[in-house]
This record gives C-alpha cells, structure tokens and sequence, in this order.
C-alpha cells in the first residue's frame, strides 16, 4: 500500500473517531441539560452549529433524541428544543440480598417503570438461580415496547465479585464461584454487569441519591451483613484487584465472635441486621420489620437494642473516617429504615472516636432512596454500559 493510501486511512479513521466523540459529547449535554436548542448545544460543547446539527440528525435518527417543540425567543426565530428519549429502551437492576430479591424496570433515565421483591428463607444456589432467572423473566415481560427493547441486566450481589462477572465468595449466601453473568447472559442474550452490592448502592446514590454532585463520599450497606462502596474524586474506587470495600470485615473485636469470612470480631457481626435479630430473639421478634413496628409503637428494650447496634456501627464509620476522610457516609440498605433508632448512637460514637479534623466538615446522611440503592445503582450499570457502546460507535 503507497503513502498516499496509508494517510488516507488514518486521515478517515481519525475523521470516525472524532465524529464518536462528538457525538457522545452531544448527547451527555441532551441527556444532562435537556431542554437543549441546537444553539446552547453548540453554546456549551465549543462546537460549530453545523456540527451539531449533524450530530443532532444522527441521534434523532437513531431515536435517542426527539424535537419537543419551539422554546422561548432570544429575538429571532423561536428556537426548537431537543430532549433526550429516555423510552428508547429498557433496563432491568436487581439486588440480590441474602433473604430477598429486588428488582426494577427503569428506562434509560432510570426512572423506575415497574418493581417487585421477593423474600426467601432458603440458600441453596440452584434454588437461589432459578428464583433469580423467574424474577428476571417477570420483570422482562413488563417492558412496554421500545425502539432498543431490554438493553440490559445489572446485578447487585453480597461478596466479591471479579471483573468476569463471577461471584467469587458471598459468604452470607454460603456461595463461592459462581460464574452468574456468563450464566444469565446465555439465558437472557444480554449485556449483563455484575457487581458487589455495595458498590452498586453507592452508584445508587451517586446517580439518583444523597451523593448526587459530592465528590468523596463512602456508601455503608447495612443489611444481613456490611458492604462498602468507596466513591473518591466521583469515582467509584475498587482497588487493584477490583474487591475493594469489604469493610464489614473490619476487625473491631481482637478474639471475638467467628465469622463466616474465616477472620474473628468483623465489624458485620456486631453492627448488622442479623447481629440485631440475633439480640432480638429472646424478646420474641423475629424480623427487621416487627422490630421497626415495635420501636415506632415506643418499646423502650427494641428502641434500646437499635441504639446499640448504632454505637457499633458509629466504631466502624469512624475507622472509615479516619482512613479515608470523606465529604459524606451514607447508611443504606435495609436497616437505613431505622435511622430514628440509630442516628443519635451513630453520631455519639463517631464524635468520641473520630479525629476532629476529619469530623469538621463530615456529613452522615442515610440514603435517600432507603433499601433501593443498590437496585437503582444495578440498573444504571445497564443503562451506563448502553451508552458507553452508543458513545463508542458499536452496534446496539
């Protein structure tokens, strides 16, 4: 091949790669700052209005943009106004707990079309798998009709989870290597992403929560066990070998109770919904939700219980303070629903074990989408792997 021909190549390959960024910049600026005119498009990118209104064309075409009509005159001709078509598509987020399933049907906004939960008492995999594969399959059938149909499948899960999507050890659902993504994508002939359940609650939050716009902040799942999800610079932070935030594994007790996870005294065995219904079995109580009733109707031992289980999560929130210095700690999942109970104990024990300097400017907040964190965050897993395949030009 001449010269001539290997400059013509690159020159027309450096063209597509231009043209994907700027179409994956116009399209955050829709998706981002809608109601858009080309012109404020053109305003807030840097790029000519001929460009954009290329660009523009092409995602219409392709029906992630739509004309909403004229919009307010700055003097000439009124200006039409762009939107992003958050219905072109369908993703599905699940939150695979260690006694319940919750999901989500959201489009590509993320808002929530249709839910369900399932609560179950046995662990056996294969029975835990085919309750998963049904769970999907009913949500999957609500799907209203779309240009791009289901688009994807995200998963929270409670352990360690590889980059393959492989469950390497949960150890409070007593699994270990369990291949889930390249089993449901053979199922469900889908993009699946599979990641711990923690961090998917931090993506939760981040995208749709109290995290929204705070650049450091850490997402404490409080559930059967505790999960973290470590957000850094806007970034969700998982470590060199991607398993960063099994802080629930913490040791606070030198010689305590055993643990699943093989270590002794982990944080979770003290500070968890099952260390809470373990000390609530005596009173007669059996679930989080009987609790929570009884606490509301104002008995004074299950109040005292909730305070407990505060102090000891307050210890593992100042350990976490004191390493990683956040704007905000954000309590989710299941017991985030008792923060009544909990947020006075919590503060106590932060503001005798923290450093004063890293408490000055700390926030504990507890999620603002309470138990459904981590299914929001695991359907924005879906919809963010969408996008990234439209930003990069691949067939979707």
């Amino acid at each position: 091949m001449d010269g001539g021909n290997l400059l013509k190549l690159k020159t027309t390959g450096d063209l597509a790669l231009i043209k994907k960024m700027n179409t994956a910049i116009v399209l955050e600026a829709v998706i981002k700052h809608a109601p858009l005119s080309r012109a404020q498009i053109s305003e807030r990118t840097g790029l000519n209005k001929a460009t954009v209104s290329s660009l523009v064309q092409d995602l219409i075409d392709n029906h992630l943009v739509f004309e909403n009509g004229p919009g307010e005159s700055s003097g000439g001709r009124k200006p039409v106004m762009l939107l992003f078509n958050g219905q072109a598509g369908h993703a599905i987020g699940i939150d695979l707990g260690v006694n319940y399933m919750r999901g989500v049907l959201t489009d590509l906004q993320g808002t929530v079309i249709s839910e369900r939960q399932l609560s179950f008492k046995k662990r056996e995999q294969d029975f835990a798998l085919n309750q998963l594969i049904a769970f999907i399959e009913e949500l999957a059938s609500q799907a209203p009709s779309s240009h791009y149909g289901l688009i994807g499948i995200g998963v929270g899960a409670p352990g360690i989870v590889d980059d393959k999507g492989a469950i390497l050890f949960a150890p409070n659902l007593e699994w270990q290597q369990v291949e889930l993504q390249q089993m449901l994508e053979a199922r469900f002939q889908l993009p699946v992403t599979i990641d711990n359940e923690a961090n998917a609650g931090a993506q939760g939050e981040q995208k749709y929560g109290a995290g929204r716009g705070i650049a450091n902040q850490i997402y404490v799942s409080v559930g059967i066990g505790i999960g973290t999800g470590i957000i850094l610079n806007k970034e969700l932070y998982k470590g060199a070998s991607g398993f960063s935030g099994e802080l629930g594994h913490l040791s606070i007790e030198y010689g305590g109770k055993p643990c699943r996870c093989g270590n002794q005294g982990c944080w979770e065995l003290y500070a968890s919904e099952n260390a809470l219904l373990e000390q609530a079995e005596p009173l007669g109580f059996e679930s989080l939700e009987e609790l929570l009733a009884a606490a509301e109707a104002g008995n004074r031992e299950v109040q005292a219980l909730f305070y407990a289980i505060g102090e000891y999560l307050g210890v593992g929130i100042s350990n976490i303070v004191n390493v990683f210095n956040p704007n905000v700690v954000i309590i989710g999942n299941r017991m985030s629903r008792a923060q009544a109970w909990l947020e006075e104990a919590i503060h106590a024990s932060i503001a005798r074990r923290t450093l004063s300097y890293h408490r000055e400017k700390l926030q504990i907040l507890f999620a603002e989408l309470q138990d459904q964190s981590a299914v929001r965050g695991a359907a924005y897993y879906a919809i963010s792997a969408f996008f990234a395949k439209v930003k990069s030009g691949q067939p979707v």
